[in-house]
């Protein structure tokens, strides 16, 4: 099934269900007012909504017309939101940029980061830029929303503990990265808000595309109309969400709704295109002697979408669109 969070006014919005052809939705207050709430009490609330989503397709619950311009995130807030780097040959790029040897255990041990989770971006909703020269990147990403995963869970259990998948695009300042860096304590001012996709689905959703812990599907980036990348999200992603999992909870547990993010998606054959524009820059500076396309500016727009077999949206469209902020 698919859920989203329709904005009503309040902080956290109202939970919906939504036709699998992303073109209407019911409200599903009557089971769960927010998604955390669903989330808090799945094992509950999850059957309910199932049962909805089939009374919707089956046109026996009310259908209202849907709006993407009017959804939250799907967590507008989240109690965490980790983001993992699973794709090597990402790692690999983005570190040749900035001068930077990939760790020693690139292939052994995940990398990951905390970003941060109090105020996220809608799927429609305006980056804002207060300084080009922070050079603003884009990061087209595979989610998963956990429920309540205790500490210790094992690569084999990590499954269990998956509710939902979602894309993200998790903006990054480029250029306050290394200064951030050099001082030993990671990133903060780099990242600012994240956006994720209008729908978040089931497992269930994505089939057989679903394997061992991955995507098996493009993941689509289009910059300002034109195709910036369509990489397979599934074979070179190292580290499964079941690694990613494993990994996060060796010295802690993790509460209903916390997001896991798999990295900036990236292939190594160059016809697949890019998920960032660091990537292109590195790419360009390693054949030309430096980049050539330049970060994001004002009134650029990014769009991230993943489509399944059937070429249907999975999980609806992030476009966004890059305003000058002072």
């Amino acid at each position: 099934m698919k859920l989203a969070t329709l904005r009503d006014g309040s902080r956290d919005g109202i939970l919906i269900v939504v036709r699998k052809d992303g073109n209407g939705f019911t409200k599903a207050t009557g089971i769960a007012k927010t998604m955390q709430l669903a989330l808090d009490t799945w094992d509950e609330s999850a059957p309910k909504l199932l049962a909805l989503a089939a009374d919707l397709e089956a046109s026996r619950a009310v259908s209202e017309p849907l709006d993407v311009r009017h959804l939250h995130s799907p967590l507008p807030r989240a109690y965490e939101w980790v983001d993992g780097s699973a794709y090597i040959h990402h790692i690999v790029l983005v570190r040749k940029a900035r001068g930077a040897e990939p760790p020693e255990t690139l292939m052994t041990d995940p990398l990951v980061y905390q970003g941060g989770s109090g105020v996220f971006l809608g799927p429609t909703e305006d980056i804002p830029l207060v300084d080009e020269s922070w050079g603003l990147d884009f990061e087209a990403e595979v989610c998963v929303v956990l429920g309540d995963t205790p500490q210790g869970t094992k690569k084999e259990d990590a499954h269990k503990y998956i509710r939902l998948f979602m894309l993200a695009n998790d903006i990054t300042l480029r250029n306050l990265i290394p200064p951030e860096l050099a001082k030993g304590f990671g990133f903060f001012q780099s990242k600012p808000a994240t956006a994720f996709s209008p729908f978040a689905v089931t497992p269930d959703e994505l089939g057989d595309a679903l394997r061992d812990g991955r995507v098996h599907l493009r993941l689509r980036s289009t910059l300002n109309g034109t195709l910036a990348g369509d990489p397979e999200a599934g074979p070179e992603m190292h580290f499964s969400f079941h690694d990613l999992i494993a990994h996060l909870a060796r010295t802690r547990s993790y509460t209903a709704g916390t997001i896991v993010g798999s990295g900036t998606v990236s292939n190594v054959d160059s016809a697949r295109g890019v998920s960032c524009l660091a990537e292109r820059r590195t790419r360009e500076t390693l054949e030309g002697g430096k980049p050539v396309t330049p970060f994001m500016k004002p009134n650029d727009r990014i769009e991230i979408e993943m489509l399944n077999a059937q070429g249907a949206s999975i999980f609806g469209r992030i476009a966004q669109k890059v305003v000058a902020r002072s």
